[in-house]
């Protein structure tokens, strides 16, 4: 049986998309159209965090508005004009700005794109185990096991 090749480097924009657009559960998943994510860091066999090449089309989001209980993220703009909304509002970015999100602050964060071209951002996040996942606008939470998986609930904890 062969292994898989890891390469040594490769072009970001040739790296091939995540097979299922979005994991949350419906009505959830319809709402990320317009995302696409190349997960870098998985074709070196990173696993101690994970790096995405994120592309936004006009009108979409990065994800639901989300924070960490125990995972870190950041991110940095490459190209187009996202706008970051947290707790502390919207804040309009533009290429070559970053920011960061510091887990267990409890501010929720997203990028939505609102203008007429495409988004392109880098997302680097580490992959610590037993992080839950709060989304303050909508009635979901994400709890991460030891062993990677993710399960979607609703914030009462019955399961989706």
């Amino acid at each position: 049986m062969n292994s898989p090749v890891t390469p040594v480097a490769i072009a970001a924009s040739d790296a091939p998309p995540r097979v299922t657009p979005s994991n949350y559960p419906e009505p959830f998943a319809s709402m990320m159209v317009g995302r696409e994510k190349k997960p870098l860091g998985d074709l070196f066999g990173l696993s101690n965090f994970g790096v995405n090449l994120t592309r936004l089309a006009p009108g979409a989001m990065s994800a639901l508005r989300h924070a960490h209980s125990r995972q870190d993220e950041f991110i940095y703009i490459l190209s187009g004009h996202p706008v970051l909304r947290t707790d502390a509002g919207e804040t309009p970015l533009s290429p070559g700005m970053c920011a960061g999100f510091r887990s267990g602050t409890e501010n929720g964060h997203q990028l939505i794109n609102p203008t007429g071209s495409e988004v392109v951002y880098l997302e680097v996040g580490d992959r610590t185990a037993d992080d839950t996942v709060s989304y303050p606008d909508v009635d979901l939470k994400a709890i991460t096991a030891d062993n990677g998986t993710r399960a979607f609930v609703h914030k009462d904890g019955t399961p989706y």
